[in-house]
C-alpha cells in the first residue's frame, strides 16, 4: 500500500514543478557575435554567451569556441537582484534589467571583457566589463565586472534560483577556475553578451 502513495507523491511534486524556458538558440547567437567581433576587432577564438530568458537555477552562461562551433563550457551564472533582496532568488524567472547606477539590476547587451584583476570575492579574480552600448555604457561607472562567487553552485539548482547579486554575473568559483585560463591567453578582448 505505500508504493503507490509514494508514486503519486513523486507524480505530484514533478506536476507542481514549473517547465523552464527553452531559451535562445546558441549557435545564431554564436553566428552573430562571431561577425560582430571581425567587424569589431574582437576575440574570434571564443565569446561568453548569456541567456537570460533561462532561469537561473538553470545553465544559461555559455562559452562559445568559434574554431570548434559548439560550445565547450557551460554553468548557472547569477544577475542582479535589483529591488529585491541581496542573495535572494525572487527574480529568478524574471529578470529586471537597468542601466543606472546603484539600480543593483543586470545589464543587456555586448560588453568587452578587459583588464584581469582582484576581486572581493570568490577566487579573488575579475574582469572589467566595458559595455559597448546604449543599454549597458555605464558599466564601468557602476563597477560591473565578471567574477566568482562562493554562493553559486556548480550544478543546476532548478526549481530554486542562483543567488541575486548587485548586477555583476557572476559563476561559480569552479566555473571560473575553468574559463580563467581561456581569457587571460588570449591577445584581443573577449566578447560577453548579456540577452
Amino acid at each position: 500500500m505505500k508504493r503507490p502513495i509514494f508514486i503519486l507523491l513523486l507524480f505530484q511534486l514533478e506536476c507542481n514543478t514549473p517547465p523552464a524556458k527553452a531559451g535562445v538558440d546558441i549557435a545564431a547567437k554564436a553566428k552573430e557575435a562571431l561577425k560582430y567581433n571581425k567587424a569589431n576587432g574582437l576575440n574570434t577564438s571564443y565569446c561568453i554567451l548569456v541567456d537570460m530568458s533561462l532561469h537561473s537555477g538553470k545553465k544559461r552562461l555559455f562559452v562559445w569556441d568559434f574554431k570548434k562551433d559548439s560550445i565547450v563550457l557551460s554553468g548557472l551564472c547569477s544577475h542582479g537582484c535589483c529591488a529585491n533582496s541581496w542573495s535572494s532568488d525572487q527574480s529568478k524567472e524574471n529578470v529586471k534589467f537597468s542601466n543606472v547606477p546603484d539600480s543593483h539590476c543586470s545589464s543587456k547587451g555586448k560588453y568587452k571583457l578587459g583588464k584581469r584583476g582582484y576581486s572581493n570575492w570568490g577566487v579573488n579574480i575579475n574582469y572589467a566589463m566595458h559595455g559597448l552600448e546604449p543599454t549597458n555604457n555605464n558599466s564601468v561607472k557602476r563597477e560591473i565586472v565578471f567574477h566568482s562567487w562562493d554562493m553559486v553552485s556548480n550544478d543546476e539548482v532548478y526549481p530554486s534560483g542562483s543567488p541575486e547579486g548587485w548586477g555583476c554575473p557572476c559563476i561559480s568559483n569552479d566555473m571560473f577556475l575553468k574559463i580563467d585560463p581561456i581569457i587571460k591567453d588570449e591577445k584581443t578582448p573577449v566578447l560577453f553578451w548579456i540577452f
